[in-house]
């Protein structure tokens, strides 16, 4: 299996993560969970493979952090390829990003279909779901 995405367009971040694991034979997929191995982003992936595209004013009101660190973790899942994102007006939308290989597809599926389920997960989606309004989901937008 071969990954695409982790060539010349990874960031600085994910550089340094993959210069860690080189001469592994599975450097992108250790980066892929070197990216995930932080609980915070786990818990977006987890928060975006439910509720899909998602203003991250929302995703900070769901996760109960400032949105300045979500923007953070955001932007490492972004630089590894796990994220997409969309700017409306002044701001941001976040969706998992399409999955470019099997690997991929299976965590995808894990998170929608088994991590969910977790206390801490069920917690972030009700808190989700009490901020929301259509469109940006949190009130505060």
């Amino acid at each position: 299996m071969h990954c695409r995405g982790a060539g010349p367009t990874i960031s600085v971040d994910m550089r340094i993560y993959a210069r860690e694991v080189v001469g592994s034979g599975m450097q992108e997929e250790a980066v892929l969970f070197k990216v995930l191995s932080d609980p915070t982003r786990l818990r977006l992936a987890v928060l975006l493979a439910v509720s899909g595209e998602t203003c991250v004013c929302a995703l900070s009101a769901a996760l109960d952090e400032p949105q300045f660190k979500i923007s953070r973790h955001l932007a490492v899942m972004r630089s590894a390829g796990v994220v997409q994102a969309r700017r409306q007006g002044t701001w941001m939308h976040y969706s998992l990003s399409s999955p470019r290989n099997r690997l991929e597809q299976c965590l995808q599926a894990c998170f929608s279909e088994c991590l969910a389920g977790q206390p801490v997960s069920r917690a972030d989606l009700k808190r989700l779901a009490e901020a929301g309004l259509p469109g940006c989901r949190q009130r505060a937008c």
